[in-house]
């Protein structure tokens, strides 16, 4: 079976490290806040002026005028800061953050991305992820391993305008655990019940597989 949405964040969310700095990109990767493990602590950073973001709050927490970049209301925890646009991009161009994690429209062999733009279709701006994927120190991407009609997101080469380039590390999609090296996806998990075959078929750039794989453990 495949990852759901939450799966896939859950998987992410044990990527990271006690005293990590982590921007939380649109979409799949602010799920990722829900699933912090017990026992570290990292600081969540939101490029709309944020440093110390929390879990999405439940109906009786939540406030209206504390939202993320996505425009979603979430919590503050204990010693957070709020202040302007300027000083929250001067962090993520200064290399302050430690990881970014970010969903896509298409990933390549490259390690480019392409998460802003589909031309023909109304879009609002880049935004941050142009600064995020150039100033932090790894980039993880979340997505689905092919769109709706079956097609493998995961490309030889981007057909979307980019984001940047030569950045991805790591992707987690809702089939597989890959890691980005040498101009190939290296295959570390599958999700349970899926196979290395279904994988490899869904994927269109190269794709290494070595021994056996593990099935994703939550």
């Amino acid at each position: 079976m495949a990852l759901s949405k939450q799966q896939i964040a859950q998987r992410i969310a044990k990527e990271l490290k006690d005293g990590y700095y982590v921007n939380l990109g649109i979409g799949i990767p602010t799920l990722v806040a829900n699933y912090v493990p017990d026992g570290i602590e990292i600081m969540l950073q939101s490029e709309n002026g944020l440093l110390g973001m929390g879990e999405f709050p439940d109906e009786e927490h939540v406030d209206a005028d504390l939202i993320n970049a996505g425009k979603q209301t979430v919590t503050a925890v204990k010693g957070a800061a709020f202040f302007d646009s300027a000083t929250s991009f001067s962090m993520i161009r200064g290399g302050h953050v430690d990881l970014t994690v970010l969903g896509a429209f298409e990933i390549d062999e490259k390690g480019n991305i392409a998460s802003w733009m589909i031309p023909g279709k109304l879009v609002k701006g880049m935004g941050g992820a142009m600064d995020l994927v150039a100033g932090a120190e790894n980039i993880i991407v979340a997505m689905t391993h092919a769109n709706k009609h079956g097609e493998s997101k995961i490309l030889k080469e981007c057909s979307l305008p980019l984001t940047g380039v030569n950045c991805v590390k790591t992707v987690v999609t809702d089939l597989a655990v890959m890691e980005l090296k040498d101009g190939a996806f290296h295959l570390k998990e599958r999700a349970p019940g899926v196979s290395v075959e279904e994988i490899q078929e869904k994927t269109q750039a190269k794709l290494v597989v070595e021994g056996d794989i593990p099935e994703i453990s939550f």
